[in-house]
């Protein structure tokens, strides 16, 4: 039980790491000549732009705050797991931190969603989806598998 945890406990690191990549990064899309699109900038051979998205600027700035707000989450669940592993009596469940996380999904699923529903579809033939969405997820199904395991997982 204790080897189980520990992996439930690199899976969260990792995901919240992956996150903060898949956040920061500017590579949502790329193209065949190197140049990126991400959720903050529009980056071409070095020089990197705020681009105004026009009809889609709200579903931009949606997708911005559930990835940041999924930071947030996974960093806040995080807390919980090491406050309750060292306050939960034997054999309780860690309900609080799972929960937290299934929260932090949920937002990583609105967040690509938006982007995935809105988005590709703006940029030419050429462009194909970047390693930062790609991240977002693979996120997605870690901290879903990561909230899950901790609402079963029980303090030995």
């Amino acid at each position: 039980m204790l080897v189980l945890l520990a992996g439930i406990f690199v899976c969260h690191i990792a995901t919240v790491v992956m996150l903060f990549v898949s956040t920061i990064a500017n590579v949502w899309m790329r193209n065949n000549d190197g140049d990126s699109a991400g959720i903050w900038k529009y980056c071409t051979s070095g020089s990197c732009v705020i681009v105004d998205h026009g009809d889609n600027e709200s579903a931009m700035k949606a997708v911005q705050a559930f990835m940041i707000l999924a930071i947030i989450f996974g960093c806040i669940a995080l807390m919980a797991f090491i406050a309750q592993l060292f306050t939960l009596d034997k054999g309780c469940r860690f309900y609080i931190t799972g929960s937290i996380m299934l929260v932090c999904w949920l937002c990583i699923m609105i967040a690509a969603s938006i982007y995935t529903a809105r988005f590709p579809q703006t940029f030419q033939s050429n462009w194909y989806h970047g390693y930062c969405f790609i991240l977002a997820w693979i996120c997605f199904c870690l901290s879903f598998l990561a909230g899950l395991f901790y609402l079963v997982l029980r303090k030995k």
